[in-house]
């Protein structure tokens, strides 16, 4: 079944500014198409970033402008109008995907219980890792975190790297507006409480990640630092609440209550045994940022 299923993969872009990175986010998904599949690349609010994108590629892809409220919800919103797919896909503009993305991310709508399927998200940094950087907190710069679920059942989808049914828009509606990013501001989770919806309004819905549909997400120099991890961490907790009050804080926070109690104790714990044993220094800096992660997001 799932290959008889047409995608449309729904790239949002807002600046110029990351021209070389759309560009090359479009050339990795072309290699990725499918007889029947397409790719619109949805503008928020730019016009001369559309005007160049309709020169450079013309009848090649489906160019729109966002005709909503500015932001990634906006965009996402009118990339998924515009798509004709079965299934609507969507990839960050400064993500590129590995071979055999697409296949591996349509596959397991094969089962028609299958409503949204994520894959995985690989940090691709411009300069090395920050060693205080706890993996755990990879999350903060949109990628897939230690500890996150493998491959099967999960409550929602990584935005980087995520795809839908498109019937589901037409059962609970688009991305909300009132939550998700606008310009640079590191705000997010709309596909938080959109996938939440989904499990709320559709009986036996499944949210599924998989491993084997893989992107790697640009991490720029200035988001690598702790001034962006703080503002991230903190932007997060607004989200969350946001998303807590829509949808309940049972749903809304029951996997950030998993990963509070087990996932970080467990990281804490081993960062110790290799501080004591080989006397780290990044692995002390990890947890200081492991507890200022968590009271900032708190």
């Amino acid at each position: 079944m799932s290959s008889r299923l047409r995608a449309s993969v729904v790239i949002c872009c807002f600046t110029e500014d990351r021209w070389d990175d759309l560009c090359a986010a479009i050339e990795s998904t072309r290699r990725e198409l499918r007889l029947g599949d397409e790719i619109v690349v949805s503008v928020d609010h730019c016009p001369p970033l559309a005007r160049r994108l309709h020169d450079t590629y013309r009848d090649d892809l489906l160019v729109v402008e966002n005709a909503h409220a500015r932001g990634l919800s906006g965009a996402r919103n009118t990339g998924v109008e515009a798509a004709n797919g079965d299934i609507v896909v969507f990839l960050d503009d400064d993500a590129v995907a590995e071979p055999g993305w697409l296949n591996a991310l349509c596959a397991p709508y094969a089962d028609a219980r299958v409503a949204v399927v994520g894959g995985k998200v690989v940090p691709n940094w411009d300069t090395e890792r920050p060693s205080w950087f706890p993996p755990e907190f990879d999350w903060v710069v949109g990628c897939t975190y230690a500890g996150h679920p493998s491959t099967g059942p999960v409550r929602n989808v990584i935005g980087a790297n995520m795809s839908f049914r498109r019937s589901v828009f037409a059962t609970v509606g688009v991305f909300d507006d009132r939550v998700g990013r606008v310009d640079t501001r590191p705000t997010g989770c709309e596909e938080t409480e959109l996938c939440i919806r989904v499990r709320q309004q559709i009986a036996d819905a499944v949210i599924w990640y998989t491993d084997a549909a893989v992107v790697r997400h640009r991490v720029r120099a200035a988001r690598a630092t702790t001034e962006y991890f703080r503002a991230r961490c903190s932007a997060e907790g607004t989200s969350k609440t946001h998303v807590a009050r829509l949808v309940g804080s049972k749903d809304g926070l029951a996997s950030e209550r998993t990963y509070t109690t087990r996932t970080l104790p467990l990281a804490v714990i081993g960062d110790l045994g290799r501080f004591v044993r080989h006397g780290d220094t990044g692995a002390m800096a990890r947890i200081t940022m492991r507890v200022v992660g968590v009271v900032l997001t708190a």
